[in-house]
């Protein structure tokens, strides 16, 4: 029995972590803050059908995330935790809507233990400050699997409806792929249960109908701004139909090769990034799943009426799909983390709430145990290491923290089980000191962020800003909240110009205007891939680049 409090209050602290790094970390390059940039232009542009990107033609995500993203920061105003807040409320949605669709098959404790599991993932304290489609699409996808399997269940047409809807919202947050997992995972779970009936049932055409419906918006903007101007190039190709490279290109074209990306495309990649991005449940899951495909195999494939295979056939073919592409990146899998949350928690049901596995307890008790010390030794040495900025107190508390970790392990009075604790204690932990001292003081490093804050909250006029020879990543955009001009030649700027460029170039600029004076002057580092020579603060200034914005006639 887990008491309602207690599982009521680790949804509270994790969601809580969460929102310590939606609010108190600054966006990151390159794709939160080219999504928050581009969400910041529509905004600015009044343009939600056509999408740009610093100006230009913008032709990869569905328009979704930028929607709400700029409807939110019109409600809220231009900040980062307001360009984030749609995607966390979506997180907290794919939360719901587990336990939701948990306990339409399981016990209660399964479907706490579903949305524990789900909540305290390192995937999505990751993503709710690190913005992709991926956290929207997580919600959708996991609100139509709920929604399809109450109607399966009910035969209510709201839940009908409602799944239908959240496939059309998923399929305008990332394409296909939001009606391809539910499918992936209800088609084997008819097979399993010789329901053939529910494949073609003649409800699924007016499902489509609604789908199609709801997708006109996206298409007549994706046919004004492409089909209707054919051959624009996007990253060196020529379109023809934007509405082909969204419904064919984006999705299937990765397996036939029309997608020019071709990256991380071996099979075990995708599994390889769970180590970090499903922890700390990643051994239970592996195990579960397991167990999962062992018990289908003694059953000779055949599901009784009260069990279910949407979420681990949902997770294997899922998987498999995505693994044959020619492009992946580690959040694309994050899009089935409700269905192995689930699966984690039936084994953990097993392990700690039942004697069929209690051999199994003590091993990984203090697996965990050891794996988990590892990551508070991190922390710690990340607390009070890299950054000087971090107050001592800190580390201090962060040590305080390991040692009440042993206190845990080792107490004998308990209300829960040891297993959770540590594991839940620890992930919430690490993640709440990272949040309010890793990343805040390592974005520090990034010039986008705080070039475009410094000129935003010193007003200095934006239309006398130009770049020279400096990348600066989209977050200078947002903070800045303008698109900068660049100029190729110091014979372009004009002395009333005020100049970002790197602090090399300046020494050429201040031959030609002698009365310069420079406002700001900052390091620069590509914090989306940190090493240790920059992590270490005696090599550091090695690893950096110099940048500063200076006046040319010195007289701001």
């Amino acid at each position: 029995m887990i008491p309602n409090r207690l599982f009521y209050f680790v949804l509270l602290v994790c969601g809580f972590t969460a929102l310590l790094g939606v609010m108190m970390i600054p966006l990151m390059d390159i794709d939160a803050s080219q999504y928050a940039s581009i969400s910041r232009e529509m905004l600015d542009n009044n343009s939600y059908l056509q999408l740009f990107d610093l100006g230009h033609d913008y032709l990869d995500k569905p328009p979704m995330l930028f929607w709400l993203s700029a409807i939110s920061m019109k409600l809220l105003g231009v900040y980062d935790w307001s360009y984030r807040l749609p995607s966390f409320l979506f997180a907290m949605l794919a939360v719901y809507a587990t336990y939701q669709f948990a306990i339409l098959f399981y016990r209660k404790e399964i479907a706490q233990l579903s949305a524990m599991v789900l909540a305290s993932s390192q995937a999505i304290f990751l993503v709710t400050h690190d913005v992709r489609c991926d956290t929207m699409l997580m919600g959708w996808v996991a609100f139509s699997l709920w929604q399809m399997a109450a109607w399966y269940q009910t035969s209510h047409w709201k839940h009908f409806l409602l799944a239908f809807i959240a496939i059309a919202g998923g399929m305008m947050t990332k394409g296909p792929v939001a009606l391809m997992v539910p499918a992936f995972g209800l088609v084997p779970h008819f097979i399993l249960r010789r329901e053939w009936k529910q494949l073609f049932r003649r409800e699924y055409l007016l499902g489509a109908a609604l789908i199609g419906i709801l997708l006109v918006p996206m298409s007549i903007g994706l046919y004004r701004q492409f089909d209707l101007h054919p051959g624009k190039l996007i990253n060196g190709v020529s379109i023809q139909s934007g509405l082909r490279f969204y419904y064919w290109t984006q999705s299937f074209g990765r397996y036939t090769g029309e997608n020019v990306f071709n990256e991380m495309n071996h099979f075990t990649f995708l599994l390889e990034n769970m180590f970090w991005s499903f922890l700390p449940w990643i051994f239970f899951f592996l195990i579960g799943l397991f167990l999962s495909m062992k018990e289908i195999i003694s059953k000779k494939f055949r599901l009784a009426a009260n069990e279910e295979w949407i979420t681990t056939g949902g997770f294997i073919i899922t998987y498999c799909i995505l693994a044959r592409s020619q492009a992946q990146l580690p959040h694309y899998i994050f899009v089935v983390f409700p269905l192995a949350a689930v699966i984690t928690a039936k084994f953990l049901y097993r392990l700690l709430y039942t004697d069929e596995l209690v051999k199994w307890k003590k091993p990984l008790l203090i697996f965990h145990s050891v794996i988990f010390s590892l990551l508070w030794v991190a922390v710690i040495a990340l607390m009070a290491w890299p950054f000087k900025q971090v107050p001592v107190y800190v580390v201090i508390l962060a040590g305080l923290c390991f040692l009440f970790f042993f206190r845990i392990l080792f107490s004998k009075s308990r209300r829960f089980p040891v297993l959770l604790t540590v594991s839940l204690f620890t992930v919430a932990g690490v993640n709440i000191f990272l949040n309010t001292n890793f990343y805040p003081n390592l974005l520090q490093y990034q010039l986008g962020n705080v070039a475009g804050k410094f000129i935003h909250d010193h007003r200095i006029p934006k239309d006398q800003i130009s770049l020279y020879g400096v990348k600066t990543g989209r977050s200078l955009s947002f903070y800045g909240q303008q698109l900068f001009t660049e100029k190729k030649s110091i014979q372009d700027f004009q002395a009333d110009d005020i100049v970002l460029t790197s602090k090399d170039s300046s020494i050429v600029f201040q031959q030609t205007f002698p009365q310069m004076k420079v406002m700001l002057e900052g390091n620069h580092f590509g914090v989306s891939i940190l090493t240790l020579p920059f992590l270490n603060p005696e090599t550091r200034e090695k690893e950096l680049s110099k940048y500063v914005i200076i006046d040319l006639d010195g007289k701001f």
